[in-house]
């Protein structure tokens, strides 16, 4: 089955654009298959809240075993936020990727922020070699898992196009299969990484409405995922009944809710 899925997950790749939207467990992950989705990638923010912590306090084994649950929950190619590797030095990022490769995902990415405020990315020397330790441990593995690489400047405080599509550019040539830079959301940027890259395709993170799935694909993205906002969502309706019920009394937001057990059975 993984190795199907691995086929599949890289043929969704060569044309056209697929939504892989973000579930945050296995029940979300199953419900998603069920509409129709062709893929699904996990997200760091939706498991972190699933376990009570904040985004990026969330451990390799911890990260590894929600892998293998996601992955086991359907039979869609799973994409695999790996956050920065859960290591700095390339020969971590490569003996963690190996783990990673093993749970029966399709793909991961690697990221390069660096978690220190004053220098949030990682120098980009140290950056294109965990890329390549990357792409070396997956070839290594023999599983042909689809590797992505990430530049987080948006993300981290440092929001350069030309820095970015300098990075990305490395990235690819360092042997990353797909390329994505979180919150990139003007189309002029847009288009700027998918002609830099290109023929690689080009991920494109959509967590709020300032583009449809349409445009993107007019725009040669390839790929749309939407990071932790499904989740996001799932607890704006949890909170907002929650504090109806606390505040006033009263279930207004029990009206209309769907059947989950029929959704899952």
């Amino acid at each position: 089955m993984q190795d199907q899925r691995i086929t599949e997950f890289h043929r969704l790749h060569a044309t056209g654009c697929f939504v892989m939207p973000n579930p945050w467990d296995a029940g979300s992950a199953r419900a998603l298959e069920q509409m129709g989705f062709k893929a699904l990638a996990t997200t760091s923010a939706g498991l972190a809240w699933t376990l009570g912590r904040a985004d990026t306090q969330v451990t390799l084994e911890e990260t590894l075993a929600h892998l293998r649950l996601v992955a086991a929950a359907v039979s869609v190619p799973v994409n695999a936020d790996f956050e920065r590797g859960y290591a700095v030095d390339p020969d971590g990022v490569a003996a963690n990727v190996r783990k990673a490769a093993e749970t029966g995902i399709a793909g991961l990415s690697i990221e390069d922020s660096s978690g220190d405020e004053a220098e949030p990315l990682f120098d980009v020397d140290l950056a294109v070699a965990r890329i390549a330790a990357a792409r070396q441990a997956i070839d290594e593995s023999g599983t042909g898992i689809v590797l992505t690489g990430r530049s987080e400047g948006f993300v981290a405080g440092r929001p350069d196009i030309d820095e970015t599509v300098r990075r990305l550019r490395a990235y690819a040539d360092a042997g990353a299969d797909c390329l994505y830079a979180p919150r990139i959301d003007q189309l002029e940027h847009i288009t700027a990484i998918v002609s830099a890259v290109a023929p690689k395709p080009v991920n494109l993170l959509i967590n709020s409405p300032f583009t449809t799935v349409a445009e993107a694909a007019e725009l040669g993205v390839r790929r749309v995922s939407v990071g932790g906002t499904l989740a996001r969502t799932a607890w704006g309706g949890f909170l907002a009944a929650a504090r109806e019920i606390v505040g006033d009394g009263t279930f207004s937001r029990f009206d209309g809710l769907p059947n989950v057990d029929g959704l899952l059975a």
